[in-house]
């Protein structure tokens, strides 16, 4: 429109013309400002759909525009928009919408709401007028949950091992645990925004432990609100996180493990293999932006040419090990004494050092020599075993 209006100023009031008289205008009444805004997005079908974020923005900036604020307002967004944006990538929505939903589940807690039917974002912050919206703390709690979860994302302000349980969640079966976290926080923190480190440890380490055995007991996010929703209003509360009601039995938790086909197309595979990883305390902590693939210790193509008896075995927990995307690339497709180099780093033809692996345990296996079927078996049982004990010294089996 500007290029147009600077080069042919006279058609302009010709253009409007002809758009006024050629477009239909249909007025719609709705009952209330909710119905307008379900009739708008309905009918915005050839655009972007309305945000639940830019609804609360309009809420937020009438609270503020009374308070004579606008501008402090407008300013403080701005930095919020800018900052989710950078943080998360949901799959769904917008990162703003995802602080919101964060958010909610702590003001759900702090209502004392245990009915397990979550209601959608927009209906949730419009109940009672958007009065959640009207209270001045809400904008001051988005801002300190932000600045937490920016913390997270950039591994700062953390003690070494709370940040490396915090890079186990983050590959969890399901994003519940950042709920909890959230509720956590904004519950915990003390007048610095800080959490207290070994509360915070012994929580992520409980809550692991809870979210990784009933996910595999019970498979899907929505199955997790039944324990979940009373434990975030005990957060609130300030009791203690207890799941002593859903506590695993340890032979069928073991023989789930057993039994679950660790495909790679499974979320849960991942979120083992990451925990495994991370057992080993000498494990390095890793960057949260490393793009990690599942590895075959025994490789697809080694099977090919030499197949292992069980045929099950290749793809069973105890072959498998998470793995840098750039070292999995050149190092899939090769036997165990050819990966080692791999693994460990080494100079090419040029002279340049090209890096090996963060993952511990792989460069200790490359230099056994061999992996073979018998080792698979005996990591496999190795990784169930440990984790089922771990869940003993987290008081989450039936004794």
């Amino acid at each position: 429109m500007a290029e147009m209006a600077s080069e042919w100023p006279s058609y302009i009031a010709l253009f409007a013309a002809r758009i006024l008289n050629n477009v239909i205008l249909l007025p719609i009444e709705a009952e209330s400002q909710d119905t307008a805004l379900r009739i708008f997005s309905t009918l915005n079908d050839r655009g972007l759909p309305l945000a639940d974020a830019d609804i609360f923005k309009s809420q937020f900036y009438k609270h503020f525009s009374i308070e004579g604020r606008k501008d402090e307002f407008v300013a403080r967004w701005k930095v919020l928009e800018e900052t989710a944006n950078l943080i998360f990538k949901p799959t769904s929505g917008t990162p703003l919408d995802e602080l919101f939903t964060r958010y909610m589940y702590y003001r759900r807690a702090k209502k004392g709401i245990r009915d397990t039917t979550t209601k959608s974002l927009r209906d949730f912050y419009s109940d009672s007028s958007y009065e959640i919206l009207r209270e001045d703390a809400t904008l001051d709690d988005l801002e300190s949950l932000l600045d937490f979860w920016k913390r997270v994302d950039a591994q700062e302000g953390f003690s070494e091992r709370v940040a490396r349980r915090l890079f186990v969640l983050n590959y969890a079966p399901n994003g519940m645990w950042a709920y909890l976290l959230s509720t956590w926080f904004l519950a915990k923190r003390n007048t610095k925004g800080e959490l207290d480190d070994k509360e915070l440890y012994d929580f992520l380490c409980y809550i692991t432990g809870f979210i990784y055995a009933y996910s595999l007991e019970r498979p899907g996010v929505n199955a997790l609100r039944g324990p979940v929703y009373p434990a975030l209003i005990d957060i609130v509360e300030g009791r203690k996180v207890d799941f002593s009601a859903h506590l695993f039995d340890r032979e069928t938790i073991t023989g789930r493990f057993r039994s679950y086909q660790f495909t790679n197309q499974r979320r849960f595979t991942r979120s083992m293999l990451v925990w495994w990883a991370y057992s080993d305390p000498k494990q390095p902590l890793m960057d949260l932006d490393t793009t990690l693939e599942i590895e075959h210790i025994y490789a697809r193509k080694r099977n090919e040419v030499h197949p292992l008896s069980n045929r099950s075995n290749l793809e069973a927990l105890g072959n498998k090990a998470m793995l840098e995307k750039r070292v999995n690339i050149r190092a899939s497709d090769y036997q165990l004494t050819d990966k080692r180099k791999y693994y460990e780093g080494y100079v090419n033809d040029k002279g340049v050092e090209v890096s090996g692996t963060a993952v511990r345990e792989l460069v200790e296996i490359a230099r056994c020599g061999d992996f073979t079927e018998s080792d698979i078996e005996t990591r496999t049982e190795q990784i169930i075993t440990t984790f089922v004990e771990w869940l003993g010294k987290l008081g989450l089996l039936r004794e």
